[in-house]
C-alpha cells in the first residue's frame, strides 16, 4: 500500500511540475497574417482559395502597387491525388478590366510535386486597373480563376 501512495505522490508531483513549468514559458510570437508582411506598404490583398477536381489552390497578391518593379504572387497548391508539375509561367496569365491578358516574368517555386508554394512575377500594368483576374489552367484538370478589386 505503500508503494501505491509513493507512486501516485510521484505521478501527481510530475504532472503539476509540468503545467507549472509549460504555463510559465514565454508565449511563441507569429506573424499576424500575409497582410503584415506585404512590402510595408499599407495595401491589403484578399486571400483567393480555389478547391477543385482534389486540388487546393491558394493565392495571395504580395505587392500590386502601382509604385513596384514587380507586382508578386503568393501561390501555394496542395492535393494528395495529382502531380502538381504544370510549367506556373505557362498556365497562367493576368488579365486587366480591359481585357488584356499578360505572362508571369518567372515563377520562383518547386517544380512539381504534391505540395507546391512558391511566388510568380508579373510585370507592373499600366495603365493601373481598376480590376485584375488571375486565370490558371490544367491544375488537377481544371482551369481556375481568381479576382481582386484594386483600390488605390
Amino acid at each position: 500500500m505503500k508503494k501505491v501512495v509513493i507512486t501516485i505522490l510521484s505521478i501527481a508531483a510530475f504532472v503539476a511540475g509540468f503545467i507549472i513549468i509549460y504555463q510559465s514559458r514565454p508565449a511563441v510570437q507569429t506573424p499576424a497574417s500575409n497582410e503584415s508582411q506585404q512590402s510595408g506598404n499599407s495595401q491589403k490583398w484578399e486571400t483567393k482559395t480555389d478547391d477543385q477536381a482534389s486540388v487546393n489552390v491558394v493565392i495571395t497578391p504580395l505587392d500590386l502597387s502601382e509604385q513596384s518593379s514587380e507586382w508578386k504572387f503568393d501561390v501555394g497548391m496542395n492535393t494528395h491525388s495529382v502531380e502538381l508539375d504544370q510549367d506556373m509561367t505557362k498556365s497562367t496569365v493576368l488579365i486587366d478590366d480591359q481585357g488584356k491578358e499578360y505572362t508571369p516574368t518567372k515563377w520562383d517555386g518547386p517544380v512539381g510535386g504534391h505540395h507546391r508554394e512558391g511566388t510568380l512575377s508579373f510585370a507592373p500594368i499600366t495603365p493601373y486597373p481598376q480590376h485584375l483576374t488571375m486565370k490558371i489552367k490544367g491544375i488537377g484538370g481544371v482551369d481556375r480563376s481568381f479576382s481582386w478589386t484594386l483600390n488605390e
